[in-house]
């Protein structure tokens, strides 16, 4: 396996991190501030960078299809998603934002070509937002096959009706891609299909932002009710019966992205705890001096590295073998990434005392955002007991 970065990605890491240094990072602080007061308005200040982001090319990075994006493989843009991680507002910077990446691909790969138009296109110019709709709170969202809302179909359109929420960023957005049952009587992976709805969509109810840890601002973790909302029938992506494999399809990369972004949080947080640790004179000496300041810092090294090597490995075999073939280790980082970067966290909290509980500093603000992430794209135990079974196969 090969790691190494072709000239061109490695031209794009390089300038990736020149722009986070120079208009990323000095603005982060300021952005959240004006989010916060704003509620879900995009500040000025991150709608000029993105822009400046975009005159310079460091847009879309995301997306493999050169005909959408420059083309980097899945371990060629791991880098630049790691570094994007490293401030809250980093991959908003780049256009490279979930859900939008995600549903970005999953236009890209099954919409047709109105759809592309449509949809995909303002999405790519960064004209539009959009949101993921498909967790509900009445059924559980570790197992899409029991989801409850319907899409029934009525001559060329789908009627929708039921309950979702934590849509993500759905105020604010142009559309939603749904998730809904449009077969219940087909079998369990066959039942669902994902249609593109409009938000401005008579029928589409934004009830509230659900609160998460005291939280809900930039575009909400919305409670949705769909109230006879109807969309055309040539909204759904690829056939009907195939959102559960497009959502597989879709998690793959976005389980990458997400990790590499863990560790790009990881990596600011030993920075942080190195800062403080280096300055901080307490009982005698500097907190770099003591020996359990030294484990903390030195443990973070070993779990971020580790997590990097198993992420990047991942990617290569995604890239060279398939998404099916990565299963396991797609799984295995998902973990693994998710529970790493909440220990460090973790300890840099503590290294910073009460500063590290307050929003004086970014650590509590990446711990709050981080902690979901061994929930979302599937819990931690689900994922386990999945690579058990793989496991437990090739020796039954």
């Amino acid at each position: 396996m090969d790691f190494s970065l072709s000239p061109k990605a490695e031209e794009l890491r390089k300038r990736v991190a020149a722009f986070m240094d120079q208009h990323v990072m000095p603005a982060e602080k300021q952005v959240e501030e004006e989010m916060g007061e704003s509620g879900h308005e995009e500040p000025q200040i991150m709608k000029d960078i993105r822009k400046r982001a975009k005159a310079e090319g460091l847009w879309n990075l995301f997306l493999p299809d050169p005909r959408f994006g420059p083309g980097l493989s899945n371990h060629e843009y791991a880098p630049l998603c790691e570094l994007m991680g490293r401030s809250s507002i980093g991959a908003r910077a780049f256009n490279c934002m979930a859900p939008d990446t995600g549903n970005m691909e999953i236009l890209a790969e099954y919409g047709s070509d109105e759809i592309r138009n449509r949809y995909l296109k303002p999405c790519l110019e960064g004209e539009i937002r959009t949101c993921f709709s498909m967790t509900e709170p009445d059924t559980p969202g570790s197992d899409p096959t029991q989801l409850k809302t319907r899409a029934v179909r009525q001559g060329d359109y789908y009627v929708i009706n039921g309950h979702k929420w934590f849509t993500s960023g759905a105020i604010g957005a142009a559309f939603a891609v749904a998730m809904v049952v449009t077969d219940p009587d087909a079998e369990p992976h066959r039942r669902a299909s994902q249609i593109v709805v409009p938000t401005d969509t008579p029928g589409f109810n934004i009830i509230r932002p659900v609160p998460v840890m005291g939280h809900t601002g930039g575009g909400g973790h919305c409670e949705i009710i769909y109230k006879d909302c109807r969309v055309p029938v040539t909204n759904v992506l690829g056939r009907e019966g195939d959102g559960f494999a497009i959502s597989q399809a879709r998690l793959g990369p976005g389980r990458i992205h997400h990790c590499m972004r863990t560790i790009g949080i990881a990596e600011r947080a030993i920075e942080l705890m190195c800062k403080r640790a280096n300055t901080r004179w307490t009982h005698g000496s500097l907190l770099a001096d003591k020996a359990n300041i030294q484990q903390w810092i030195a443990d973070s090294r070993i779990e971020v590295d580790s997590c990097r090597l198993m992420v990047m490995n991942a990617a290569w075999k995604m890239d060279t073998a398939g998404k099916k073939e990565a299963r396991q280790e797609i799984s295995m980082i998902k973990v693994m990434c998710a529970n790493m970067v909440m220990q460090v966290l973790d300890r840099a909290i503590q290294l910073y005392g009460a500063a590290g509980v307050s929003d004086d500093f970014p650590i509590a603000r990446f711990w709050r955002n981080s902690r979901a992430l061994r929930i979302a794209d599937g819990p931690d135990e689900v994922h386990r007991q999945t690579i058990a079974r793989r496991e437990l196969r090739k020796w039954k």
